[in-house]
């Protein structure tokens, strides 16, 4: 199995992630490390070979979708992609092999607890990672592992697939720039190709970053990637947001048409910033 994760800065993240890995009770066959506009980090490990990868395209941010595509150039038949932000449990290669051998023709989705600002970081292990590990509230519709889960809850920070499954899906729409709904549109082509998703009791561990709620942050790339989305599958993604967006006299936001009124000012996204700490 090969694991891919997609790196921007992210340094101290990175390294944990490999440290995770090294923990597994599964190596991976090898580690790919896409880097989105910046040189390659020399990276190493005693467990399994690490190769680099870079994507620049710095026109619209980050580019997410193809640094994703650039899977293609990797070894091996089975994926797991990982969020740089993810540190992987100690079984979770060997919880995907055991889900891709069942189940080679769906695609899977690993669970992700999230470490909030007072997690303990600086000499994690996995049971302190456990003991400070949040369920996010939507991982309440998540069943057993091996269950059909809908296309719609998909979410890229912890998935496996096939090679051809991937394929099969048409990996990542490269036309979504920036952050926001360039997973959900993977996902619902996967359902469009006849491709399930599937519960896997993979787990990872989200570090903590700041927050915003809602994230306008990413506003102008939320919006774009909204009205796309439309364009491609006739309903709106991210519609909590896209209403929130409304409510502050941001957006006009109808069931057919989406259009910017105004941007958000810096003091408004500074009054976004989540101050719990919760990391979701």
């Amino acid at each position: 199995m090969s694991v891919i994760t997609l790196v921007h800065g992210r340094e101290r993240q990175l390294d944990n992630v490999i440290r995770g890995l090294e923990q597994g009770n599964l190596m991976p066959e090898a580690f790919w490390v896409v880097f989105m506009n910046q040189p390659a980090r020399d990276l190493h490990s005693e467990c399994f070979p690490i190769h680099c990868l870079v994507v620049d395209d710095a026109s619209h941010g980050l580019p997410l979708a193809k640094a994703r595509n650039a899977v293609r150039q990797c070894g091996g038949e089975h994926w797991v992609f990982l969020d740089v932000d993810c540190i992987p449990s100690q079984s979770l290669l060997s919880d995907y092999a055991a889900a891709l051998r069942e189940r080679p023709e769906a695609l899977h989705l690993g669970e992700v607890r999230y470490l909030p600002s007072t997690a303990r970081m600086e000499d994690w292990t996995q049971a302190t990672l456990m003991r400070d590990g949040v369920a996010h509230p939507l991982s309440q519709y998540r069943g057993k592992p091996g269950s059909l889960l809908a296309h719609h809850l998909f979410w890229s920070l912890n998935f496996a697939c096939t090679r051809e499954v991937f394929e099969r899906i048409g990996g990542f729409d490269e036309g979504y720039l920036g952050y926001g709904a360039e997973d959900t549109d993977f996902a619902f082509s996967a359902r469009h190709q006849g491709v399930e998703l599937r519960v896997a009791a993979a787990l990872a561990f989200h570090q903590y970053h700041p927050t915003w709620r809602p994230p306008l942050n990413h506003f102008s790339a939320i919006v774009a990637n909204a009205q796309r989305f439309h364009q491609r599958w006739a309903q709106w993604p991210m519609e909590g947001w896209l209403g929130e967006f409304a409510e502050l006299g941001l957006v006009s936001w109808t069931s057919d048409s989406l259009e910017i009124l105004r941007h958000p000012t810096d003091a408004e996204v500074d009054a976004c910033l989540d101050k719990a700490g919760s990391g979701f």
